[in-house]
Order: C-alpha cells, then structure tokens, then sequence
C-alpha cells in the first residue's frame, strides 16, 4: 500500500508563515532537514537550466514508504510536482509531472519518470528534470501522507464533486481507508481526510471532468490541494498555527529556515491567493510507450510548454493553461 502521497501545500504553508514571522523561529524547526542532499549542491555538469531570479521553483515529492522498502533507501515517487512563486508577474503556479511518462534517467537510461527518486533520491530526480526539461530548482519538500488526512481533517473537510462511477468505485474498494470511510456519494461531499487519500489515488475511472489514468489522478490532487487552499484562505488566522503544527513535523526538506521566512515573505508581498495549475506532458503531446509497461512516450514540445509556463505565463495567455487540460 502507498504510504505517502504528495499534499502540496507549500504556498499554502508560505502563506501561513508569512504571516505569523515573528512565531516562525521555533515552528520551523519541527521540520526535518536534509542537509546532505541540497538541491543547490547538486552538480549537473553539461545540463542548461533556465533560471531567473524572480522565480523559484520547489519541487514537491509524495513517495512509496521507505519503512516498507527493506535495504532500499528511497521508494518509487507517488507523485512529484513543481511549487513556482513567480513574483515577476504575481503568479502562484503548480505543475505535475506525470509519473509515467518515459525519460531519460542519467546513469540508467529510459524509464518512466517515477523511478528516478527510486534509483537516486532528490539528487537523480532533480538530474532527470534538468535534463528533461530544462527547469532549474531552488530547494524540495516531501510530505509524508498523514499529514495529508490531517490536515484536510483539521480544515473541516475539502468539498470534491464525484461522478456516479466515481462514488462507486470508492465505496467497493480499499482506496478509502476504513471502512466506515466508504460512504460518499455522486456530487459533492465534503470529504474527510481519509476520503480525500483515497480519491486522490484513483486512476481506473474518469473523474468529473471526464479525465482518467494517470492525467484524472494528477487532476484530483491538483483539486484536493486547490480545495484546502480555499478552506484555508476563510478560516480566522488565529487557527492557522494549528494547521502548521500538524504539518511541519511531517515535511522533509532541504530549504532553510531563512529561505523559507524569504518566500513567504514573497508570497504575501505578491497579494494573490490564487493557483494557476499544469500538467505535463501536454495533452496532445504525448503518445504510448512500450518502453516501460502502460508509459507514455513524450513530444519534444513539452519542454517549451513547461519553459514557457513556468517562466512566461502571465495570466492572461490562456493558451498556456488550457492546452494542459486540466480545466
């Protein structure tokens, strides 16, 4: 069973702490750190990487539970996604990187994208996407799955509509944990942290917007994470400390304590709460794979898509966030 899954509430957590500077000190530190494997003392040797002083990317990873994994020191990504504070056109933006897609990993060949944490931790993950494509990275967060229920419970639920399919499908199986957890129904619920686990892990069945495989799965945690920003952006500040004590114990990361207080400080700055959203590979860029079982073979084009967004998008190309079909 997956044991850890992607909550990417990174800005979501700038945001908290930005707010709350003068308590930063001592609620950072219940964070673990990963001091021996810093993005930033990566070498890429003969990889370009695009970069630019007013974005700053942080990649987001959910993986296999390493206690279940015997001598194996880092389990396949569950789910890995790029944070962007793009403080040159006031954007907050989120990526997924579809865990199938079939890519170059440096020292093994083609693989499908997810091996890469499995084969050589942060380090072979951030080698692989610079070399992919092209995007440098300021620093990673990995979030262990309970955290994910908890904090989703601590919000009061995240509003998520389902299709009939849908519904059904989470009430017959193991995705939900607990059985007493199987109980939503087709249109919306209010989903607890269990419930919430559990449709983020569907791949099987199409979700509201007709999307399945792996590009409905990248789409429901994209609006589970959507939702409980909004359910935090209403609740009183006064609660927000709460929310980070649930959270920070439960993120291992190489970004310090200075550099965090630096993007949260940003991200208030910026006055936008509002997440554009991505997915890559492209829909309509991408074909079937034999390489690795069901993988997806990438276009060249991706690259550019994602340069572009990352760098470029400013809101109001609606080409860049379109053309991912995550709408």
């Amino acid at each position: 069973m997956v044991k850890k899954i992607l909550i990417v509430i990174a800005l979501l957590l700038s945001t908290l702490l930005g707010c709350y500077v003068g308590k930063m000190s001592t609620s950072l530190d219940l964070l673990n750190r990963n001091d021996n494997n810093k993005l930033s003392d990566v070498d890429l040797g003969d990889i370009k990487v695009a970069s630019d002083k007013n974005i700053i990317n942080i990649l987001l990873i959910g993986s296999d539970s390493r206690s279940e994994l015997g001598s194996e020191k880092y389990g396949r990504s569950d789910t890995v996604m790029i944070a962007t504070i793009d403080s040159k056109h006031n954007r907050l933006k989120l990526t997924s990187l579809m865990r199938d897609m079939v890519v170059d990993i440096p020292g093994y060949g083609m693989h499908k994208f997810n091996a890469a944490y499995s084969y050589g931790g942060p380090e072979l993950l951030y080698k692989t996407i610079a070399g992919t494509f092209g995007v440098s990275l300021d620093g990673y967060a990995e979030v262990d799955f309970e955290a994910f229920k908890d904090i989703v419970d601590k919000v009061g639920g995240v509003e998520i509509e389902l299709t009939e399919t849908e519904a059904q499908y989470l009430n017959t199986t193991n995705y939900i944990h607990g059985k007493s957890n199987r109980n939503v129904v087709p249109g919306w619920n209010t989903m607890n942290g269990a419930q919430a686990l559990g449709y983020c892990r569907v791949r099987k069945v199409a979700n509201i917007n007709g999307t399945n495989n792996d590009q409905g799965r990248t789409e429901r945690q994209r609006m589970v994470m959507s939702g409980i920003f909004d359910k935090v952006k209403k609740m009183p500040m006064s609660k927000w400390m709460d929310i980070i004590k649930v959270v920070l114990p439960n993120i291992t990361t190489d970004i310090s304590n200075s550099e965090i207080v630096s993007y949260a400080t940003t991200v208030v700055t910026m006055g936008t709460t509002e997440i554009d959203q991505y997915r890559i590979p492209v829909e309509g860029y991408y074909s079937k794979s034999n390489v690795d079982g069901d993988s997806l073979a990438l276009a060249d084009e991706n690259k550019d898509l994602l340069l572009d967004f990352i760098y470029d998008y400013d809101g109001r190309d609606k080409n860049s966030s379109e053309s991912a079909g995550e709408q």
